[in-house]
């Protein structure tokens, strides 16, 4: 839902947002505190957070036992996470990247209009290189049809006689 929700049409963005929690979570992962091997969990984390901020009223049914807004989902679910025996602080690093990713993308410009996490051209130009879904935002165009071939073939064709 994320993906065709928040992130409709903004293909970069959504690569940034996973380049950076990616990027977020590696580092974090080298402070003795936060040490952790797996990562997986961690970014699911990260992507559940943002989508329950960018989604705070839909309405969640957990096990079918609890209805809850989804703006508490990610605390529930390390609340779980917790109750089936499992390690707090992956989920923990998650919801923090998270937090952080959707500070600097969301709420610090919308208060002061400093972006400070804006898709770098390079992102967008990946995205329009290899054509990769579709980007409403983007400062790059993909390439014409006509020079650029498919993505994997390129240049002039010639027929074998046979």
């Amino acid at each position: 839902m994320l993906e065709k929700g928040a992130f409709d049409k903004r293909t970069a963005d959504f690569l940034w947002m996973m380049i950076f929690g990616a990027i977020s979570l590696l580092v974090l992962s080298i402070i003795p505190l936060f040490n952790s091997f797996f990562l997986g969990i961690p970014m699911v984390s990260m992507l559940l957070y943002v989508w329950s901020r960018e989604n705070p009223n839909a309405q969640i049914n957990i096990y079918g036992l609890v209805q809850l807004r989804s703006f508490y989902l990610p605390w529930a679910m390390l609340l779980l996470d917790v109750i089936f025996g499992s390690s707090l602080m992956p989920g923990l690093l998650g919801i923090m990247v998270g937090h952080l990713y959707y500070f600097f993308a969301v709420l610090h410009p919308l208060a002061t209009g400093k972006s400070y996490l804006k898709t770098p051209k390079w992102v967008h130009k990946i995205v329009a290189r290899f054509r990769i879904g579709m980007q409403a935002n983007s400062p790059v165009r993909p390439p014409a049809n006509g020079n650029s071939g498919s993505g994997v073939f390129r240049g002039r064709s010639y027929r074998l006689n046979q």
